[in-house]
């Protein structure tokens, strides 16, 4: 099993620089327009001497260089490593970094904050994402999706608080060499309310998807037994806190949206099946005040794949359940199946390519 090395939360920023997305997207507007973007890879634990997550992150900024508060925090889990294919799109789309940028460039107008996460461990090229779905085996499939605990929603609320600090400190540091003044390394730009949480899944990275969409439904159903107030989070709230979710409750009540991208395991639990779990879930849509989106995205290279037919199996079954539940709900558990490349042959590269051309607004 190789791990990231057991080391203090930390930054080792292999892509440090900031850029301005105004170029990019001129009708953005005027608050988009102002904003430009550090960029960065970390490499933080989930507790003090555990193993690192790599964290490719793409962060909205303030005129004045401070971090903003965004509109939405974007967190994509990759999947498993697939090196020497000499196909330069695939290396270009395996790495971490170029996605938070695509990624960042996709949502919200420029205005969310982009985070891909690799697996802290890997099985030679599987990856092992234990420390958020505890039940996986030593090659990272899963043997259930198990809520006790909510570890994926209470690791990801770890995760982005552990990186906020480090690029705090790292904006910090660069200001302090420009200037003679103190100023806070965070500011106000964007209206003062907790940015959505969107969730996405590649690959075999939907295990993490799987186990937030669970931990989810057992969330909301514990809070409806307390008779908790699950559609808002507390209004006495520093501009700090509301650059990402601190806690499991605050990532579980913030997620507007879970994208499957081309997800896919060699045995079951590529996709939810469970009714009950399905079911918890539009209950709780039904007593909050937003929408929330699933959207399964997929290519021939695992909807069509003739060894592993239960794939297809699962994903037709989960888009049912939930298209079942959203009628009960009717413009408020919003759902969508989006095929890509269909009609050409199985490959290895639609596989990657559906990261370039998602449709995810």
């Amino acid at each position: 099993m190789e791990c990231g090395e057991q080391e203090l939360p930390s930054v080792q920023s292999q892509l440090t620089h900031i850029h301005s997305p105004a170029k990019e997207k001129k009708n953005s507007g005027d608050i988009a327009a102002a904003m430009e973007r550090w960029t960065g890879v970390l490499h933080v634990p989930l507790s003090r001497g555990g193993p690192l997550f790599r964290i490719a992150a793409s962060v909205i900024l303030t005129p004045s260089k401070t971090l903003a508060v965004p509109r939405a925090n974007a967190v994509l889990f990759t999947g498993d490593r697939v090196r020497g294919t000499g196909e330069p799109a695939i290396e270009r789309l395996s790495d971490a970094a170029y996605l938070a940028g695509l990624l960042a460039g996709k949502l919200a107008a420029g205005e969310a904050n982009a985070w891909v996460v690799d697996a802290a461990c890997f099985a030679g090229p599987y990856a092992v994402y234990r420390e958020l779905v505890p039940s996986v085996d030593t090659v990272g499939d899963p043997k259930r999706y198990d809520p006790s605990g909510l570890p994926a929603a209470a690791g990801v609320a770890n995760i982005l608080t552990h990186c906020i600090r480090e690029i705090q400190n790292k904006i910090m540091r660069g200001s302090l060499k420009d200037s003679a003044s103190n100023q806070e390394p965070t500011a106000l730009l964007l209206p003062p309310c907790p940015p959505k949480t969107i969730v996405l899944g590649f690959s075999k990275g939907g295990v993490v998807v799987n186990q937030l969409v669970t931990e989810l439904s057992c969330w909301a159903s514990e809070s409806t037994k307390n008779s908790v107030d699950v559609s808002q989070r507390s209004t006495v709230l520093l501009i700090h806190d509301l650059l990402v979710p601190h806690t499991a409750s605050d990532v579980l009540s913030s997620i507007s949206a879970f994208h499957y991208l081309d997800v896919g395991l060699n045995c079951a639990g590529a996709y939810i099946t469970d009714h009950a779990v399905i079911k918890e879930i539009a209950n709780f849509v039904s007593r909050t005040t937003d929408n929330l989106r699933f959207s399964l995205h997929g290519t021939p290279r695992q909807w069509s794949d003739p060894n592993r037919p239960w794939i297809l199996t699962e994903k037709n079954m989960m888009l049912r359940l939930l298209q079942d539940e959203a009628k009960k709900y009717e413009g408020r558990l919003i759902v969508s199946e989006k095929k890509y490349f269909d009609g050409r042959p199985r490959n290895l590269l639609m596989h990657f390519e559906i990261l370039e051309v998602m449709d995810i607004c």
